[in-house]
Formats: C-alpha cells, sequence, structure tokens
C-alpha cells in the first residue's frame, strides 16, 4: 500500500487491517507514541481546513514525528513549479505527503511522481480519509459492518458522497443515495459503475433515489453533507437551499430509519440546512465521534503505508 488516492487503492482486508490498528492505536496511544520518531509528513494544501489539518499534525505529533504545513497560496506550486516536480523535490527531504486541493488529477499526478507514500486528504472528488474514520466509526457503534444499510441524503456530486460508495461497497454495506434528480446533483456515472462492480463482489447493493423516505427506510446509518460545497457561489444558495429542503435530515426522516440508527455528518454543519439542529445535537448524532476519528484513522493509515509496526 503505496498510496492513498481514493479507496478503491484498498482492498476490504487492508481497510479492515487499517480499522482494526486503529482501533488499537485509540485504546493504547501510548504504545505508538514513537513509533514515527524522525518522520516528517509534508501537507499540501490549498482549501481551508479544521479536522484534516488539525488531526493530521496532531497525529505526527502523538507519534513522535513531524508536520510541515505547506499553503499553496503562497507557494510557487501551480505558478513556476510543476505538481512533478513538487514531487520529486519533496520527496527527497519527506517520509509522507498528504495533499488537500482541488483537482483530483492533481492529487493523482503527485501520487504517481512522489517516491514516497502519498494521502489524498481531499480533492473535488474524493475524500477517503474520512469515510475510513467514518467506517470505523460505524463499526464502534454497530459492532460490524457488512450487511448494514447507510442511506446518504442530500447533494451527492460530492467527494464524500463518491468515497463513501466506494467504501460502502469494499465493505458489503448496502448503500441507498437520496437526492434530487440530474446530474449535477446525482454521483457521477463512473463512479456509480465502479461501486456496483465493487457491490456485486461483497454482496451489498448500490441504490440511487429521489425519495428520502424510501431511501432512509430501515436504515441503520443516516449520513448527510454540506448543501454548501466548496465551489458553490452565494449566489446560488437560495435555490439550493429550495432544490435540496426535501432531503433535509430531521427528527421525521430519522423516524423512518431503524430505531437505534444513528446520525453522521463528516463537519461542518450547519444546523436548519442538511439537518435540523434537533438531530445533530440529538441522541442518535455521532458526529464527533467521526470527527476524534479522523485522529486514530489516519495514524494507522501513516502507519500502514510506511510499514511501520510497533
Amino acid at each position: 500500500m503505496k498510496k492513498l488516492t481514493d479507496l478503491t487503492d484498498f482492498t476490504n482486508e487492508e481497510i479492515i487491517s487499517i480499522i482494526d490498528l486503529a482501533v488499537e492505536i485509540k485504546r493504547d496511544p501510548m504504545r505508538y507514541s514513537q513509533t514515527l520518531s524522525g518522520k516528517t509528513l509534508l501537507m499540501i494544501f490549498d482549501k481551508a481546513s479544521l479536522r484534516t489539518r488539525v488531526s493530521f499534525e496532531v497525529g505526527m505529533t502523538q507519534m513522535g514525528g513531524h508536520a510541515i504545513y505547506y499553503n499553496v497560496a503562497t507557494s510557487p506550486l501551480g505558478k513556476k513549479e510543476t505538481m512533478s516536480d513538487t514531487a520529486r523535490a519533496a520527496s527527497r527531504y519527506v517520509d509522507l505527503i498528504m495533499a488537500r486541493i482541488g483537482p483530483h488529477e492533481d492529487l493523482v499526478e503527485l501520487a504517481n511522481t512522489a517516491t514516497v507514500p502519498v494521502i489524498n486528504a481531499m480533492t473535488n472528488f474524493s475524500h477517503p480519509c474520512q469515510i475510513l474514520a467514518d467506517l470505523q466509526t460505524i463499526r464502534e457503534k454497530k459492532g460490524y459492518l457488512k450487511g448494514l444499510k447507510l442511506a446518504y441524503c442530500g447533494d451527492s456530486n460530492n467527494n464524500v458522497t463518491h468515497s463513501l460508495l466506494f467504501g460502502c461497497s469494499i465493505m458489503g454495506i448496502n448503500i441507498s443515495v437520496c437526492c434530487p434528480e440530474g446530474t449535477e446533483y446525482e454521483p457521477m456515472p463512473e463512479v456509480l459503475e465502479k461501486a456496483n462492480a465493487l457491490a456485486s463482489s461483497s454482496g451489498s447493493s448500490v441504490e440511487v433515489t429521489h425519495d428520502a423516505k424510501s431511501g432512509a427506510s430501515g436504515a441503520d446509518v443516516i449520513y448527510t453533507d454540506s448543501w454548501m460545497s466548496y465551489h458553490i457561489s452565494e449566489e446560488q444558495k437560495e435555490e439550493r437551499i429550495n432544490i435540496f429542503k426535501p432531503y433535509q435530515v430531521d427528527q421525521k426522516l430519522m423516524g423512518f430509519a431503524k430505531p437505534d440508527a444513528i446520525f453522521m455528518n463528516c463537519l461542518p454543519a450547519m444546523r436548519g440546512m442538511e439537518q435540523t439542529a434537533e438531530v445533530v445535537d440529538g441522541p442518535q448524532s455521532i458526529v464527533f465521534d467521526q470527527a476524534e476519528n479522523r485522529l486514530h484513522a489516519q495514524k494507522a493509515l501513516m502507519l500502514e503505508l510506511l510499514g511501520i509496526k510497533a
């Protein structure tokens, strides 16, 4: 496992291995306190971040390593220097590179050119680190993954939905994507095609529905994300609110899921938008457990990519 560009880089067994290690690190962090001693992570950012930056930087520090924050806005990257040259040069200095950048093809170029492991910390296409943490969190709450049903409600042409489709189909979780009709709001066709192929292998199912109640029916997990992705302009806000309002996760929609269903949002969450305050702040919400597990899952990911054992 040399790189993580999206979750399809990993097998079911490799994801289970990362989750198992994340759980062990969470249980006994001191055992791993020097596992990355002398190692350096380069963190390339061209998108704002709270959880990604803090969790990776803290993760390196807690395992005895060091993280460098590199802001694309104040760098020559994309102006005087290519992604390939950046990858080649940085590989001479650091042990790991993670990047939170817009174009997915730039991340792929970085990963293909670097001679050290590269981690996709988010692109416009996928957000695999988030979903690794989500899978860990779901297993912690439910005890297992295969055979569960996850219903995702809202804007579905985004990185989180795409990675959820990959993660669920690899792990045998049935996924129902509930969204408005139209290519602007639905997952990319190539993502659905790949997810369906993965689901055939794992024995799970992939569904896209425009009826939120039907999609949420019998779900073990209800998941949502922002209606206002980074590229959405202020002028589009009102129109998008009207389009996505039928997919808002409120207590009534939660009532169609199983009584012990859990609610997830990768954060940030806007109360009164993709979900109500009653849901995100309610007893079924596990959004801050998700946020915490970014730290543990990414620690495990870095150790696995480097081939380091405690």
